[in-house]
């Protein structure tokens, strides 16, 4: 049973500005974040911002995971004329086309399998069973826009976004409950990554030819931790896949790439490492579990093309595509002083998911990072608004001293229950606090990390539009939305700002009339 409650102005279903559209997770295969054709929502009208529909869906939390981020597809031509369309993956193999304009469900896809022999074991929320990869759009072409999504049984189903219908055969492309993670797609080849080893399977970069008959599967193993990026894999301008791996060691004679950043692209058949950053104190984030997994957003910067990322650490990390690491490659262009963490926290605080950045009108180069956790007591940004205690979102200016790029705090923003990845569109930052309980560890039980402990213990996410050139608050939603989510995100388009929560609901946020 679906339900779907519309607060729309009288008019609004037939007054669109169609355009920008969100295909991919991070918007775009170098994950920006930056949504570029954003005309509707500015810094004047976000405080405006009121919750246009939301929709109840069918999907069955699995563990503490629901809804991933949903796709915008603009312009579908469907049997009731040309609509735009969000694509809405749920855990539990189901994805559904939702109309924008009214939050009516068009289609629902339900991939049904037998039972695989592997599994998660029942309580860990490490690894939960089902479609843990949010899908992604294929380009326009000669034929319908298609939705590429991988099930829980390791199989991409490629489905015409105007009807839900399979458009080709599914084919083998992971590991059934291999824990996947968010699609890629840049000039025919899917991309994604896994952790965690969730049912046996192996931590590493996957990649698939969409054109090749046979579909062989490529693989880039760093034998490390878990690649558990929220993004999987971001794709530079020479198709090479940037992932995060997990903790592990770092032994370069013997492959081994643990606490760093791994570059793989595809040449003939075959998916090789072609280059990597290992941070120098690695020995010691490997004993405290702050591990490098936060997927790359990358950016051109006067003629080069370099990528910010991140660690639970709580520092950023500034690398240029062509040489992450130097000729070490442990030699970042630059390292950002503890934005927070000065505790070594290993579950609640540092860096998590993802980054963004964007260029304003200026000409300015930005770079934005969420964190959880209490800011560091030595970090002093230009602007800043209050104590943080749970998290925050901090902006930087890529900058360029003495010949050489640098990151440049320049605000961070008000305090946020565990902060998630921004979306940057139109001079506004979309920022989110999940309302998630993190806790893995107890004084009184040790290492619990069990997932009806943390749902009973989490409380509801906050959605929050900020000014992207100072940080300060246009927008909170307050108590609107109801429950919480755990790896998610936000997409933004047309003057929409999605969310889905670990109840299964979906929310529409956006202006009355527009």
């Amino acid at each position: 049973m679906r339900k779907t409650t519309a607060l729309l102005a009288a008019g609004i279903a037939s007054v669109l500005t169609w355009g920008a559209e969100w295909p991919t997770d991070g918007g775009n295969s170098k994950r920006t974040n930056w949504q570029r054709d954003e005309q509707i929502l500015n810094t004047s009208n976000v405080k405006n911002l009121k919750i246009l529909w939301k929709a109840q869906l069918d999907t069955v939390p699995h563990e503490m995971h629901a809804l991933f981020p949903p796709l915008i597809v603009d312009s579908v031509a469907t049997k009731d004329g040309n609509k735009q369309i969000a694509i809405e993956a749920g855990i539990d193999d189901r994805v559904y086309a939702l109309d924008v304009a009214t939050g009516k469900v068009l289609w629902e896809k339900h991939f049904e399998y037998p039972p695989p022999a592997k599994a998660g074991r029942p309580g860990d929320p490490l690894c939960p069973t089902g479609q843990t990869a949010t899908p992604v759009i294929g380009p326009e072409g000669q034929g319908p826009r298609i939705a590429y999504a991988l099930a829980g049984d390791g199989k991409i189903h490629s489905l015409n976004v105007a009807n839900g219908e399979d458009v080709a055969p599914p084919f083998q492309f992971g590991y059934p409950n291999g824990k996947s993670y968010s699609l890629n797609l840049w000039n025919g080849i899917l991309f994604t990554t896994t952790s965690q080893g969730c049912a046996g399977n192996p931590n590493q970069i996957w990649a698939v030819k969409l054109n090749d008959p046979e579909h062989k599967v490529m693989v880039a193993n760093p034998k490390s931790g878990g690649l558990w990026g929220r993004e999987g894999a971001a794709v530079d301008s020479t198709g090479t896949a940037w992932a995060p791996t997990g903790d592990g060691r770092y032994d370069p004679a013997n492959h081994v790439y643990g606490d760093g950043l791994i570059g793989a692209r595809v040449t003939g058949d075959e998916l090789k490492i072609e280059d990597y950053y290992i941070p120098s104190n690695w020995i010691w984030m490997q004993k405290r579990d702050l591990d490098m997994q936060v997927t790359p957003s990358i950016f051109d910067f006067h003629g080069r093309e370099l990528m910010v990322t991140g660690s639970k650490e709580c520092r950023v990390f500034l690398l240029d595509t062509k040489s992450a690491g130097g000729e070490n490659h442990q030699t970042p262009l630059y390292r950002t002083q503890l934005f927070c963490n000065d505790e070594a926290d290993f579950q609640s605080a540092g860096i998590w998911g993802s980054m963004a950045n964007w260029k304003d009108d200026s000409g300015t180069q930005w770079a934005l990072t969420p964190f959880w956790g209490p800011a560091n007591p030595d970090f002093h940004p230009p602007l800043s608004y209050g104590p943080v205690v749970h998290g925050a979102i901090v902006a930087m200016k890529v900058e360029e001293k003495d010949g050489k790029p640098v990151l440049t705090p320049a605000w961070m923003s008000r305090d946020m229950d565990q902060a998630e990845p921004p979306v940057v569109a139109n001079g506004v930052v979309f920022a989110y606090g999940n309302g998630e309980n993190t806790r893995q560890a107890y004084a009184d039980r040790g290492l619990a990390d069990l997932s009806p402990l943390r749902i009973k213990a989490s409380t509801h996410a906050i959605l929050y539009a900020l000014d992207a050139q100072t940080g300060k608050e246009l927008y909170s939603s307050g108590d609107l939305i109801k429950s919480f989510n755990h790896f998610s995100g936000l997409s933004v388009a047309n003057g929409r700002v999605y969310i889905g929560t670990f109840d299964s609901v979906l929310y529409c946020f956006g202006l009355e009339g527009k």
